[in-house]
């Protein structure tokens, strides 16, 4: 066997997964969102002008401009991005913030555990993986559930990669 063939039988992907944030209203539902609470405020905020306390209005109209900020915040913290790869040779762990910056971390998939921290009544609250002193958490943004069938799913892979590829001598 060649050096070049196990080379790249360990740069072969053994597990590869970009990991994104949920969010359960698309644009299309915000903007109907937004547009249903303006008209309600304005709706409501009519009667009192006409009773002459317009000083209401505004604070009507504001409700309506924060809820547009935060949800602009969460749709930017949503650009969040955590990227696993696991070949036979590494594990890299990639992370773009919603700025755009972004942070890789490598490890010997050999060397690496997988923390578990399970609740009772929530599921996987935690997963981390640590090697040495080293310990970076991982799949933060999925819920308890999605988190554990990651996990699941992580750890099977794990555990082929430490067996090493099939090379066939022959080949």
């Amino acid at each position: 066997m060649t050096s070049s063939n196990l080379n790249s039988a360990l740069d072969e992907k053994v597990f590869d997964v970009v990991l994104t944030p949920h969010r359960s209203l698309g644009p299309a539902g915000f903007r109907l969102l937004l547009i249903g609470v303006g008209t309600v405020s304005t709706l409501l905020s009519v009667p009192f002008f006409l009773l002459g306390a317009w000083p209401v209005i505004g604070f009507f109209g504001l409700d309506v401009a924060l809820l547009y900020i935060l949800f602009r915040l969460n749709y930017r913290d949503a650009r969040r991005q955590e990227r696993v790869l696991l070949t036979y040779g590494r594990l890299l762990l990639s992370r773009i913030d919603p700025r755009g910056i972004r942070r890789d971390w490598s490890f010997n998939p050999h060397w690496v555990r997988l923390i578990r921290e399970d609740h009772e009544e929530f599921g996987l609250t935690r997963l981390a993986l640590a090697q040495r002193e080293r310990e970076i958490e991982i799949a933060r943004c999925l819920g308890p559930e999605a988190r554990g069938r990651f996990a699941d799913s992580f750890s099977r892979a794990l555990a082929i990669a430490r067996r090493g590829p099939d090379i066939n001598p022959l080949s």
